[in-house]
């Protein structure tokens, strides 16, 4: 029999947000056993900065320019779970997938959704309106949920001087994070395993609202994070996209975030304790799954695999949450896990991106892998020792939306020692020499000596993108949608 395939996925989760990948001011306990256990790559990108265009590439197994899916609100469903499906596999999601519309199966035997952390139950936002399985317990508990709404009620000086931080204020186990790690590990104590098992779990967090429960926080109450410091200079050199993109945040209180302009060191510093205690949160779950999985016999012959969709900036740049180009926004944690498949206690720092889990995937469920994806196989970097490099340059793509609906068209060609932001149809873009400034706090667009430099990599992304039309083609021009209109 294949294989058992577990992949845990959480939303917007930092590439240094795992202790046992250089970050020792984090408490991740479990996610530092599977790193132990099996080999983590530490250069893995997103193929887009939000979460639909990344999980539909991740699901499709092609760049946004393939699949056309370029924002959040763009209909879309995977095209090889059923694939495992037809091979004998039990498919099962539980928490978010971010499909679609949110109710589509996509492929699935069992979808038990959540999806909306911080909309509320009493305002139809739009079309999209759902009522997940998070919705039907708090109702059942007679609990309102949480959001920026009944936040701004009941406390609006406090929500606007929050940055998106604050406790969780109702029962502990319907955090959105606890209710799915629970589901998950209720539903596999309930299930006979008869046939192998395809499970997707989805982690709303540590998106925002940065909402733990007290008693993670306090494990971070003396805990020095790093947080950044962000100069005129490096302001001033960024495009116009990003000065209209921090407005924006500021202005609409998105994910229950009131953004401001130069928030201090010390409220830095509470916003990365509240997100760091959300991923403990979480870890906390993932061991309790892993121990769930270990007594049910599913972990006798499996692979579990650990990752995000996307990042946050947490202030990096002058930026809360996602869509740019930055590392600190673009790179997540890659962990995958499997005796036997896996190497032990290996770190891979070659470039890989988040979509290469796909064909992954199939090859260990013994389904054949489509020739035309532009996903690559991660395979030949699990093998003990391996040096061959997956990939030498990464791609991410994104799209106008209403959240960011400055930019038609955005593109970022990374590679091991330069990386390029091409906004389509505008004189301003990013360069940045990753070896001098792998912080990326210095723009070269502009600079004279750097301008063959540019135009080199130019060429290659146009090429790139020329090379993948005849695969989906390129995005088309769509109007503005306009700013997110909430109430103040």
């Amino acid at each position: 029999m294949p294989p058992n395939i577990i992949l845990i996925m959480t939303d917007q989760q930092r590439a240094d947000s795992i202790g046992a990948l250089g970050s020792p001011w984090m408490h991740t306990p479990n996610l530092d056993r599977l790193v132990a256990e099996g080999t983590a790559f530490t250069n893995c990108f997103v193929t887009s900065p939000v979460c639909v265009g990344a999980r539909a590439s991740l699901f499709n197994g092609m760049y946004p320019h393939a699949t056309g899916i370029f924002s959040n609100f763009q209909p879309w469903k995977p095209n090889w779970i059923h694939w495992l499906a037809d091979a004998g596999y039990h498919c099962a999601s539980i928490g978010k997938m971010h499909i679609n519309p949110y109710d589509e199966l996509g492929g699935f035997h069992q979808r038990f959704a959540v999806e909306n952390k911080d909309r509320p139950l009493f305002l139809k936002e739009h079309d999209r309106a759902f009522y997940d399985e998070w919705d039907k317990a708090l109702f059942a508990r007679k609990l309102v949920k949480p959001s920026r709404y009944t936040r701004l009620a009941e406390d609006r000086a406090g929500f606007l001087a929050a940055l998106g931080c604050f406790d969780w204020p109702i029962d502990e186990d319907m955090h959105p994070d606890f209710f799915i790690g629970d589901t998950a590990t209720w539903w596999l104590e309930e299930r006979k395993a008869e046939s192998p098992l395809f499970l997707q779990i989805g982690f709303p967090g540590p998106h925002p609202p940065y909402d733990p429960v007290r008693r993670y926080l306090d494990e971070y109450a003396d805990v020095d994070i790093p947080v950044p410091s962000v100069g005129a200079d490096e302001l001033a050199a960024q495009p116009p996209m990003h000065a209209a993109l921090r407005q924006n945040m500021i202005d609409y209180n998105i994910d229950s975030i009131a953004w401001r302009e130069n928030p201090s060191p010390a409220d830095l510093l509470r916003l990365r304790r509240h997100y760091a205690a959300n991923v403990t949160m979480i870890d906390e779950k993932v061991g309790q799954i892993m121990e769930v999985l270990q007594r049910r016999g599913y972990l006798d012959d499996a692979v579990v695999i650990f990752t995000s969709d996307h990042a946050d900036a947490l202030g990096d740049h002058g930026h809360i949450q996602k869509w740019t180009m930055y590392d600190t926004v673009t790179r997540v944690p890659l962990v995958v896990w499997s005796p036997g498949r896996a190497a032990v206690g290996q770190v891979h720092d070659g470039l890989v991106q988040l979509m290469d889990i796909a064909p992954t995937v199939l090859e260990c469920a013994g389904v054949p892998v489509p020739e035309r994806w532009e996903a690559k196989s991660l395979t030949p970097a699990l093998v003990l020792g391996a040096e061959e490099s997956i990939r030498d340059v990464v791609y991410s793509e994104l799209g106008r939306d209403h959240i960011q609906p400055y930019s038609e068209y955005l593109v970022m060609r990374r590679d091991q020692n330069w990386k390029i932001v091409y906004y389509l149809g505008e004189e301003a873009g990013e360069l940045y020499d990753l070896n001098a400034d792998p912080g990326e706090t210095e723009n070269l667009w502009s600079r004279a000596q750097h301008r063959e430099r540019r135009e080199y990599l130019l060429r290659d992304l146009l090429e790139w993108s020329v090379a993948g039309m005849h695969l989906g083609g390129m995005p088309e021009g769509r109007k503005p949608q306009g700013p997110m209109r909430i109430e103040k």
